[in-house]
């Protein structure tokens, strides 16, 4: 009988976190759930009908060093391996022009969406590098391939996360461990949800958005965390360095 795997995803406690973390449930996976918000982890322990035996919550902070290293050795210390990674936590940002948004803005999104997915891999590739296999897969969006007024820091640091990926995919290949991208476009979550809520008229913003994505809607979270976890499976034992949008077809555009 084949060794339990163990999963960690970070900004476990979102949309696409958490749809991720019932899918990768669903295949038996310990998970290892980190996030800032330790009441909505323990949510989704709750919703997901996880216990002690399969699951941990650690709260996070991704861009502290020493939190990163904490949920990994937590993550080594309860279930022995970590063979998937989910680099997913990310914060949209303030909605300004380039010359309107503060330093200390772009700096705050800059630690989380950038320092953070690097600390990840940084603490993380060690272990799977002592067991010779593992899978990583780091949320970038549509924003890490295209630009758009108004968010250059949230942009900028999805373009960051699309160079990691394909600097970490080329350093470790030979190592079996594989380093892939996912890409959401609109995704119907509280992110999104903050993002309308930023352009001073929610509604008009999702039907000016809706209106440019050739499949006329948002994506759902579930729509994404399918993608995930085929990257975050054997499944795809021959997918590394690759970028996977969902979007709707806006990429095609």
């Amino acid at each position: 009988m084949s060794q339990t795997k163990t999963a960690v995803i970070t900004g476990a406690a979102g949309g696409i976190g958490k749809e991720l973390a019932q899918r990768l449930a669903q295949r038996q996976v310990n998970l290892v759930l980190v996030d800032l918000n330790e009441d909505a982890l323990k949510q989704v322990v709750t919703d997901l009908k996880l216990d002690d035996s399969n699951s941990l919550i650690v709260t996070a902070d991704v861009s502290k060093e020493e939190d990163v290293e904490n949920y990994v050795n937590q993550a080594v210390t309860r279930f022995g391996t970590i063979d998937y990674f989910a680099n997913n936590a990310g914060i949209e940002g303030p909605s300004a022009l380039i010359e309107d948004i503060s330093v200390k803005a772009l700096d705050l999104v800059y630690h989380v969406n950038v320092r953070g997915v690097f600390l990840g891999l940084q603490k993380v590739i060690p272990v799977m590098k002592k067991q010779g296999y593992g899978a990583i897969l780091n949320t970038s969006s549509l924003a890490g391939l295209m630009g758009g007024p108004t968010v250059s820091p949230y942009i900028m640091s999805k373009h960051a996360v699309v160079g990691l990926t394909r600097v970490a995919a080329n350093e470790l290949a030979s190592f079996n461990i594989r380093v892939n991208a996912v890409l959401p476009g609109s995704i119907n979550t509280r992110m999104m949800r903050q993002i309308e809520q930023n352009s001073g008229n929610s509604d008009q913003y999702k039907d000016s958005i809706e209106s440019t994505i050739p499949m006329g809607r948002y994506g759902e979270p579930e729509e994404v965390a399918s993608v995930m976890n085929f990257l975050l499976s054997e499944e795809a034992s021959y997918v590394t360095g690759s970028l996977y949008t969902v979007d709707g077809g806006m990429i095609g555009q």
